[in-house]
C-alpha cells in the first residue's frame, strides 16, 4: 500500500472501550467494516478513493487496530454487533442535518460481516445497502489454525516471542493467495507483537464461537435492503462455496467471484475489488 492510510483521530466511548475512527470526504455516507486480526489499514486506500463521491467512515472494532485492548473487555462477535450499532447511532448523531434520513452503504469483509449483519438483523441498525466480502456469516468458518488456537489459547498465549511471531507471519500469509510484500505483512502483523497486542490477538481467537453467527443464519432472508456478495476465488479460510450458499439465503442472486485472489481479496485484487466496489456502490447509490 503505497498511499499513507488516514489516523483514527476520533474516539467514541461506548461501555468503557474506546472506538478509533475517522471521516473522509463528503457525499452519501459510507462505512468499512474490517475483520480478524485486520484492522481498518486494509481498507484505507479504498476509502481515500471513495472519499471523492463519499463521506466514508472508517473505524477499528474494539480490540483491534487503534482502538482500546483492555483485557477486562469482551471482544466477541455479540459485543462487536452492539458497538457497531451505537457506533452508528453516534454518528448520525453527529451529523446531524448534514446527512439527517441518509443510511450508510456499508462494506464489510471477514468477521466484520457478521458483525454488520447483527447490527442490522439484531439490533436495529439500517443501511442503504450492504456489500460483503469474504466475511464471516455461515457455518463453518476459520482456519485449521484459527480452530486449533480457538482450543488452546492460553498456550499460545505463551509461546517465545519469536515463536508467537512467526506463527502470526504464518498464518497471515495464509490469508493471502499472492506472496504478500514485505511492508504490507509487516503493517498487518505489527498490532499483534508487543504484550497487549500478543494478549489481544489470541483472547479475540478464544472469544470466537460460531454460535454467534448460528443465530444469524434463520434471519438472512430478513433483510430488506440491496446486499451484494463478493469472494476472492482462492479463499482458503472461508471457500468459495460459501458465497453461493450466502446469496442463497439472501434470498438468490448471484456471487461476484474475484479469481486470482484469497481471503486478503484487497491486497490480491486490488484494482478488480476497487472496480466492483464502485460498480455496485454507484449501482445502488
Amino acid at each position: 500500500m503505497a498511499a499513507t492510510p488516514p489516523q483514527l483521530d476520533r474516539t467514541f466511548t461506548w461501555r468503557g472501550r474506546e472506538i478509533a475512527w475517522t471521516r473522509l470526504g463528503a457525499g452519501p455516507p459510507l462505512v468499512f467494516c474490517h475483520g480478524t486480526p485486520w484492522s481498518s489499514w486494509l481498507w484505507a486506500p479504498y476509502a481515500q478513493a471513495l472519499a471523492h463521491e463519499f463521506t466514508v467512515y472508517l473505524w477499528d472494532m474494539p480490540g483491534y487496530g487503534s482502538s482500546s485492548h483492555l483485557p477486562e473487555h469482551d471482544v466477541h462477535l455479540g459485543v462487536q454487533g452492539e458497538a457497531f450499532a451505537a457506533l452508528l447511532e453516534h454518528w448520525e448523531q453527529e451529523a446531524g442535518t448534514r446527512t439527517a434520513g441518509r443510511r450508510p452503504h456499508v462494506v464489510a469483509h471477514d468477521y466484520g460481516g457478521a458483525v454488520a449483519l447483527r447490527a442490522a438483523l439484531l439490533h436495529g441498525a439500517r443501511y442503504r445497502s450492504l456489500c460483503l466480502v469474504d466475511v464471516v456469516a455461515l457455518r463453518p468458518w476459520g482456519s485449521p489454525f484459527f480452530t486449533l488456537v480457538g482450543r488452546h489459547a492460553d498456550v499460545f498465549a505463551a509461546l517465545p516471542t519469536a515463536v508467537h511471531r512467526g506463527a502470526l507471519e504464518a498464518y497471515v500469509r495464509s490469508a493471502a493467495f499472492r506472496p504478500l510484500v514485505a511492508d504490507d505483512l509487516e503493517a498487518l502483523v505489527a498490532p499483534w507483537l508487543d504484550e497487549a497486542g500478543r494478549a489481544a490477538f489470541y483472547r479475540q481467537i478464544a472469544q470466537a464461537d460460531e454460535d454467534w453467527t448460528a443465530e444469524l443464519e434463520p434471519l438472512l432472508g430478513n433483510l430488506d435492503l440491496p446486499v451484494h456478495v463478493v469472494w476472492g476465488a482462492e479463499d482458503t479460510w472461508i471457500p468459495v462455496d460459501r458465497a453461493h450458499r450466502l446469496t442463497d439465503a439472501l434470498g438468490g442472486g448471484r456471487p461476484t467471484v474475484l479469481p486470482g485472489a484469497g481471503h486478503l481479496v484487497q491486497l490480491d485484487a486490488p484494482v478488480a475489488l476497487a472496480t466492483e466496489l464502485h460498480r455496485w456502490l454507484t449501482t445502488v447509490r
